[in-house]
């Protein structure tokens, strides 16, 4: 009895341990899926607003690329209009820089007149340089010493004398002179000519430079660099003292072009650079323009030609 009873009761501790398990595996399952179904709604959560944020970043995006399209399409007015504001600003620019050398030249020459002690004719004094009226041309007639027949053809003809000569500067803007500078020896026969001439007729410019033919190139700048240093003209004309001009045609032809900044007129040739030696007018430094048969560049010849005040000034730096 004792044993079947144990038995039994074996039994049904066995039952109990079965439901027990049974149970306790079906709690531990629903804990399962309670934790599991946790740590999926949180990366829901997450990829839920993955989504918006992306679009965000796409919207932002499509945004600055439509703002770049834009800009693109209107880029080449702003190009322009910022390529035509910086033309303008040059040229301005360039325009200021020209004026202040032509001033700095001006007063550059003035001053180197005033220390040398250069002679000035009588009818140019210090008061005038300091008013600098405008001119319309200013004509130099180169001459030389043994050329006093020449000179007195010229005053014969076309160019005035006295206090004509000086109403037509007043009343035209016209300065007319015969240009020449000093002889070897300084302070000899054929200065003291010349300054017996000069007070006669009050229409000389001296230079401070040497007279010889093979200076010539030298003489017309210091002639340029002298003028434009005096009198403040929109031309600069050099002329030989065998040629006679007709001003009221010479003056029309240059107020012609009195707009523009840089005016070289005259009539212009060019012709084979001359390498050999012995002919007449060889070209000594013939190298500089290239192989033999080379010609120079266009330019006018020597008996008349005008340039504007620019150019002048120009020659006046760079002489």
């Amino acid at each position: 009895m004792s044993w079947k009873s144990k038995g039994v009761e074996s039994t049904s501790k066995n039952v109990v341990s079965r439901k027990f398990t049974i149970f306790l595996c079906i709690g531990c399952f629903c804990a399962g899926m309670l934790f599991t179904d946790r740590m999926w709604t949180m990366p829901e959560a997450k990829d839920t607003s993955r989504p918006t944020e992306v679009a965000d970043d796409k919207l932002m995006v499509s945004a600055e690329c439509n703002q770049r399209l834009k800009d693109v399409k209107g880029g080449p007015k702003d190009i322009l209009g910022e390529v035509s504001k910086t033309h303008d600003a040059i040229k301005t620019l360039d325009k200021t820089i020209s004026n202040l050398e032509m001033e700095l030249a001006a007063a550059r020459a003035v001053q180197d007149s005033l220390l040398s002690g250069s002679p000035i004719s009588e009818d140019v004094k210090i008061p005038e340089l300091i008013k600098k009226r405008k001119y319309l041309m200013v004509i130099g007639i180169n001459t030389a010493f043994n050329s006093r027949k020449r000179r007195d053809s010229v005053r014969a003809t076309w160019m005035p004398r006295g206090d004509k000569r000086k109403k037509l500067e007043e009343e035209k803007g016209i300065v007319i002179r015969f240009v020449i500078g000093h002889s070897a020896t300084s302070g000899g026969i054929l200065d003291r000519a010349i300054e017996a001439e000069d007070r006669k007729h009050g229409d000389f410019l001296r230079l401070e430079h040497v007279e010889g033919y093979l200076e010539l190139s030298a003489k017309t700048k210091a002639y340029f660099t002298t003028a434009v240093a005096l009198w403040d003209a929109d031309f600069y004309v050099k002329v030989d003292d065998d040629v006679h001009v007709n001003i009221a045609t010479l003056g029309a032809t240059l107020a012609r072009h009195r707009s523009k900044p840089r005016v070289y007129v005259g009539c212009m040739k060019s012709g084979p650079v001359l390498a050999q030696k012995g002919v007449r007018y060889h070209e000594p430094e013939s190298w500089k323009f290239g192989v033999p048969g080379n010609k120079y560049f266009r330019h006018a010849t020597g008996q008349l030609y005008a340039i504007s005040k620019n150019l002048a000034t120009y020659i006046s730096i760079n002489q």
